[in-house]
């Protein structure tokens, strides 16, 4: 059983490789090789000594032969050029989000055609491929069979990637599994280019005794994952059967995985609540209109049937996602925080 994550060293990466690294199975078979492909390798990474571990150290685009020299069983592609990052450079989204899915797409096609095996290629989409046209505005409720009407050039090139991966599974060439990210948060570590990045700075920095920006109104309402939730719904949906039935997947739609819908407001209210009134004044209310433009254009309220049907849950509360950030990431916060409230 070999395995690819692109994207290996990324947050995402990173949280799927220590699972499976501890696992150390994909559906019960033993993983014989995990490849972490990825064109910036930290100098000290704990996975990188793991016997399991190959890395494919370089830009994916120039590095798929060696990704595909020897047979690649499960392809996780997670690497990508983030939202605002499309946004501020077209080119560079073009070139690493569809110009690098399709190379991929066509290095596993060529697997298939050599008599190899078609490989389960899992891609990591967004809820950025939803918008509201203004001829066309969404319902109040969005499930995977609503119209995707992108309002950004990354939502343009995930839904195209997508649409891709579906004519491929379609003529065999690969077995592809789509998933819709939610916005992911709390994120550890730096802050990065992604619109929605401030949904992590504006609870992550302040429990660090960090000041932030909160760039949208307070009543703005986005759709949530905690990485736990995340990365257990991305394994989920690389694991399952295709086939029809519950806890099975079913037809060529992607799922999108649950949502905790919850408003900035209520996010900051919850910081309050949870690590008292010091930290939560950290936070600033600056009004970016760039930015509130792309989140405010993604729906924040999803029908979780598709993915419920794959025994996938949404986060409880937004306070669970905090105190959840607390426990995996005590290095990163104030050692004095008060009791939670």
């Amino acid at each position: 059983m070999r395995i690819v994550i692109t994207g290996g060293f990324g947050f995402l990466g990173r949280q799927l490789t220590g699972t499976l690294l501890t696992t150390r199975t994909f559906r019960g078979a033993p993983i014989d090789r995990l490849v972490l492909a990825d064109r910036i390798v930290p100098p000290e990474s704990p996975s990188a000594s793991d016997p399991l571990v190959q890395i494919v150290h370089g830009d994916l685009i120039d590095r798929l032969d060696e990704v595909f020299a020897e047979p690649v069983d499960v392809l996780f592609h997670l690497a990508a050029a983030v939202s605002a990052e499309c946004e501020a450079d077209f080119d560079l989204g073009m070139s690493t989000n569809l110009d690098t899915t399709r190379a991929l797409l066509e290095a596993a096609r060529g697997q298939s055609a050599a008599g190899g095996p078609a490989p389960r290629v899992v891609f990591s989409s967004s809820v950025a491929v939803y918008g509201s046209d203004p001829a066309l505005p969404l319902p109040p409720v969005v499930g995977e069979s609503t119209l995707p009407t992108p309002r950004s050039s990354y939502g343009i090139q995930k839904l195209v990637c997508e649409q891709l991966i579906a004519d491929y599974t379609r003529r065999g060439f690969v077995d592809g599994r789509v998933a819709r990210l939610m916005t992911v948060s709390v994120r550890p570590g730096k802050p990065n280019a992604a619109a929605s990045g401030f949904l992590s700075g504006i609870i992550r920095e302040p429990l660090a005794g960090l000041p932030a920006i909160c760039p949208v109104r307070p009543a703005l309402r986005v759709a949530l994952a905690s990485p736990r939730r995340t990365v257990e719904a991305i394994l989920r949906i690389a694991e399952v059967e295709r086939s029809t039935g519950r806890g099975r997947l079913d037809g060529g739609l992607p799922v999108n995985l649950p949502a905790l819908t919850v408003s900035v407001a209520e996010m900051l209210t919850t910081l309050r609540q949870v690590a008292g009134d010091a930290v939560a004044d950290l936070v600033s209310i600056a009004p970016d209109p760039a930015i509130e433009t792309i989140v405010g254009s993604w729906p924040s309220v999803f029908d979780n049937t598709r993915a419920a049907a794959l025994g996938l849950q949404p986060d409880p509360s937004f306070a669970s996602v905090v105190r959840e950030y607390l426990a995996d990431h005590p290095e990163a916060v104030l050692a004095d925080l008060p009791p939670a409230r």
